[in-house]
């Protein structure tokens, strides 16, 4: 199978063609949008984490990753002045990458008004050259498909996960690549992961992360793991909800676990099917398969519409009573019985292959929620690991 993108400077291939405002501290906000909304196919992206370092090192590689994401033309990179970053660190990486990336600092030009004049000649010099970027041919095992479940009920488990799970097999059979995280939701299905591994390296990886991610949403204070509408959709523990979301990862064998740190992010570097450090938090879970270079995600869901800017969502559902304009990817038939998993799962590679080749999800022009970026937090990770080693 084939489809027409955009053929990137490092050899990938985006689906999307933005343009990305980076504002390195909370700060820039506004002067981001306003140069923003003076072009086409832009996307804002605002550290709100804190403008300072020390201890924000993941972030900044969140932001550089996003940047070198194939869907992603080019990018402004804007700060006050005042922080510790230096948008500088941001931009230089992705220029690397082969991408036009500018910087601005506010107030190096001398304030608001004339920061926002300067940064819209930039960023109408990238929308040039965004609109001179013309599609080519690519094939289907070029796609890195980021793999997320919300707002889970009793379907999610029984039709939408399932039918996900045998499109991921279809797509990795085909040469692509598969990336699956919330590593929360994997909690009890540990035995299962390790068997999958490639090796005992990254059977033991898998259990140490996943370890790690169950000490930290279960810190004092912490009582609610799963969201009340897990609850109310039939699922009663955890461990039941993580039966379910197992299954969207497919049958294949993990190549890896991929950790995302102050260190760095770690990325697919063959074909195949990844687990990794992405969050369950959805609007973080976006950017952070942005980051490793996921084009596009499957989306499963007792029928909300999760949507992000970066990277089109697919989304599928097998509720009958919550379907809506929002859903891609009717799964309801596995539910009543009048079709199967691997029908719904041939349509599910069938839409991947469409809304790569440029076809519009069902919302992807609006209801945007804006791009998080989820960090987990340096001091709560060093108390996680000194208990750890006692």
């Amino acid at each position: 199978m084939y489809f027409k993108g955009y053929r990137r400077v490092d050899g990938t291939i985006g689906i999307r063609n933005k343009i990305l405002v980076i504002s390195v501290d909370e700060c820039m906000e506004g002067i981001a949008r306003s140069i923003a909304g003076s072009i086409t196919d832009s996307i804002v992206l605002t550290n709100y984490n804190t403008c300072m370092m020390g201890g924000n090192e993941e972030t900044v590689n969140n932001l550089i990753n996003i940047g070198c994401n194939p869907n992603v033309s080019g990018v402004l990179v804007l700060a006050m002045g005042c922080g510790s970053i230096d948008p500088k660190i941001i931009a230089d990486p992705i220029m690397k990458m082969g991408k036009t990336a500018y910087t601005l600092t506010s107030i190096k030009e001398n304030g608001t008004r004339s920061t926002i004049a300067k940064g819209i000649k930039f960023a109408k010099i990238l929308e040039q050259e965004k609109d001179n970027v013309e599609k080519v041919s690519a094939h289907i095992s070029e796609l890195i498909v980021g793999v997320k479940c919300g707002g889970s009920d009793t379907s999610s488990g029984l039709a939408s996960n399932p039918s996900v799970g045998a499109a991921v097999d279809s797509l990795i059979n085909m040469g692509g690549t598969a990336i699956a995280g919330e590593l929360m939701e994997l909690v009890g299905c540990e035995e299962v992961l390790v068997d999958r591994a490639i090796s005992k390296e990254v059977g033991d990886k898998i259990l140490r992360l996943v370890s790690e991610e169950e000490r930290r949403w279960a810190v004092g204070g912490i009582t609610e793991i799963m969201s009340v509408g897990n609850s109310v959709g039939g699922l009663t523990t955890i461990e039941e909800k993580a039966q379910g979301s197992l299954l969207k990862t497919g049958t294949t064998p993990i190549i890896n676990i991929l950790e995302f740190n102050q260190n760095g992010h770690e990325k697919p570097d063959s074909p195949g099917l990844y687990l990794s450090d992405t969050t369950m938090l959805c609007g973080g879970s976006a950017t952070h398969f942005a980051a490793v270079g996921a084009q596009l995600i499957l989306w499963t869901s007792g029928g909300a519409g999760f949507n992000n800017q970066l990277i089109p969502v697919i989304r599928v559902s097998g509720n009958e009573n919550l379907i809506s304009e929002d859903i891609d990817i009717d799964a309801t038939g596995v539910m009543n019985g009048a079709d199967t998993v691997d029908n719904v799962a041939k349509r599910i590679v069938d839409k991947v292959v469409a809304v790569a080749d440029g076809e519009c999800t069902q919302i992807e022009d609006v209801g945007y929620a804006y791009c998080t970026l989820y960090q987990k937090d340096t001091r709560l990770e060093y108390v996680l690991n000194s208990c750890s080693q006692v």
